[in-house]
C-alpha cells in the first residue's frame, strides 16, 4: 500500500491550504472504497484503519496526521472513532 501519513507542521498546512478544504464527517463504521484519483487529507479527529484489499496491508492513522491515498487504491475503512478531516482530491 502506498498511503503516507505524517505530522505536518503548522508551516506546510498553510503552503498547502489545508484550512480551506472541505471537510468530511464520519461515524464509527466499516466500508468498502476505490480511489480513482489521489486525495490529500488532514485530520482533525477520529482513528482510522485502511487495509489495502490486494495485500491486506494495513495502516491506522488519526488527529493531526495528513493522509495521501494514491489513485488505484481499493481499500477498507474501519472507522474506529468518528472522522473529521479536510480533503482534496487530485489528478
Amino acid at each position: 500500500m502506498k498511503v503516507v501519513v505524517k505530522k505536518p507542521d503548522a508551516a506546510f498546512l498553510e503552503k498547502q491550504e489545508v484550512f480551506s478544504w472541505p471537510i468530511w464527517e464520519k461515524e464509527v463504521s466499516v466500508f468498502d472504497w476505490t480511489y480513482d484519483c489521489i486525495e490529500e487529507c488532514y485530520f482533525l479527529e477520529g482513528r482510522v484503519t485502511v487495509e489495502d484489499k490486494s495485500t491486506h496491508e494495513t495502516v491506522t492513522f488519526g488527529r493531526g496526521d495528513f493522509v495521501t491515498f494514491p489513485e488505484g487504491l481499493s481499500c477498507t475503512w474501519t472507522v474506529h472513532e468518528p472522522v473529521r478531516k479536510h480533503y482534496r482530491f487530485r489528478g
